[in-house]
């Protein structure tokens, strides 16, 4: 308890505050189409394909609008650019409320609700920027523990979309969004770590090699967690012929998890390096998503896996954004903004692979096979980029370097050297 505290008496501890909240709320808007994908589904007769589309629809889209809002953020601030977010968000959830009546608009509206999935980068780069190197790792896990906004949604949309209607749950969730508003205004406060850079600086990191290695791995745990959390309600529902509401209880049984542990991915990485709890996170997750795939007949077991599975993408993201500000201490923002696009993209591909896998063999096997060899690709991948990174940025096994600006050194001079070239 007491180096927690030292831990907030650190850095600005409202911000942070804040900037979880606003991640919370945002996740939840996020996946409101996979969490009330059964009932959509059936309003609209919908092929595995089709949901399985539907569902990647707002992951997709929100990977997309990550980048952009991250540079925004680096000329108007971050807090500013978070309040410019949820006013947007409140305005697209009225659109869902008012005019989503065909499948049609259903994408349309999964399409607004990406702007909601853009708020990551910004979150942990706010809350995280009043911070020491290094309680980083900590202070970006607690804020993006806001992932746990896969959790509200699950639990009470279901029942929400079952006494009113699933459109009218789109009403209720803009009104949800005055509280992380108002949190914001008040208790935010922007972090001093902001610099004045144009914007070829800025998108610098799309240029390094660091920044793809980043993005792939982030495929399969980001990719993993907001693919898996938005299908899963959709999976129970169809697999085991549960209930609607009982289909996101046991989701959220999952997502709890991997939302929790993921603070503790960012506390474990912070001692003994991202890198090595990477490593040990893409095992096991590669090895619960092909579990997951032979348990398909027994509710508990799967359900189980699921959690650890969860767990384990849970403590990735945790331990990857460890290693972003020491990459890129003066750009986590846009850094962390580009590698959560790439990342989600990845989260677009599981549902439609689940969803042409049930479609076309039968079986949802392949969809879990599919992604479980791309988690041990991205194992073999970290194994080998890692020794340069160790002997660069960061120490052995992915800790935090004593001089602080080390990485802020490297960051500009790959910069240089990729627009030289």
């Amino acid at each position: 308890m007491a180096g927690f505290k030292t831990f907030l008496r650190s850095g600005h501890w409202p911000t942070l505050l804040a900037s979880f909240l606003y991640f919370d709320f945002c996740f939840a808007i996020w996946v409101l189409n996979g969490a009330m994908g059964p009932f959509i589904s059936e309003t609209y007769q919908l092929t595995p394909a089709q949901k399985g589309f539907m569902i990647s629809v707002p992951i997709l889209a929100g990977a997309l609008m990550r980048f952009p809002l991250g540079v925004l953020s680096q000329y108007i601030g971050r807090k500013n650019a978070a309040m410019v977010e949820m006013g947007l968000i409140i305005g697209a959830l009225a659109f869902g409320y008012f005019f989503v009546d065909s499948y049609d608009r259903v994408l349309a509206m999964g399409v607004l609700l990406g702007i909601a999935g853009a708020s990551f980068g910004v979150a942990l780069s706010l809350g995280s920027g009043w911070f020491p190197p290094k309680y980083k790792g900590l202070a970006m896990g607690i804020a993006g523990a806001g992932n746990s906004g896969t959790v509200l949604a699950v639990l009470f949309a279901p029942p929400l979309a079952m006494k009113f209607g699933w459109q009218t749950v789109y009403g209720l969730a803009a009104l949800t969004m005055l509280l992380p508003m108002a949190v914001m205004w008040f208790a935010a406060k922007e972090p001093p770590d902001r610099e004045h850079q144009s914007f070829r600086e800025h998108i610098a990191c799309l240029f390094e090699k660091d920044g793809w290695a980043f993005s792939l791995i982030y495929i399969v745990t980001f990719g993993g967690f907001i693919g898996l959390a938005s299908f899963l309600p959709t999976y129970f529902y169809d697999q085991f012929k549960v209930t609607k509401v009982e289909a996101g209880q046991l989701t959220m049984l999952a997502t709890l998890m991997g939302s929790g542990v993921r603070v503790v991915g960012g506390a474990i990485s912070d001692r003994v390096g991202g890198i090595n709890t990477l490593s040990g996170v893409l095992v096991l997750v590669a090895a619960t998503l092909v579990l997951c795939g032979f348990a398909g007949t027994s509710l508990a077991a799967t359900t189980l896996l699921f959690m650890l599975c969860f767990a384990a993408l849970g403590a990735g993201n945790g331990a990857l954004f460890q290693l972003v500000p020491l990459r890129w201490p003066l750009a986590t923002a846009v850094a962390g903004s580009m590698i959560g696009e790439v990342g989600a993209l990845g989260g677009g591909f599981l549902p439609n692979a689940m969803g042409l896998s049930k479609q076309y063999a039968g079986t949802y096997l392949w969809g879990f096979v599919a992604f479980a060899v791309l988690a041990l690709a991205m194992l073999a991948m970290l194994r080998l980029v890692q020794i340069r990174w160790t002997r660069t940025w960061a120490e052995k096994g992915g800790r935090a370097r004593p001089d602080a600006t080390h990485g802020a050194a490297i960051g500009s001079s790959s910069a240089s050297r990729s627009f030289a070239r």
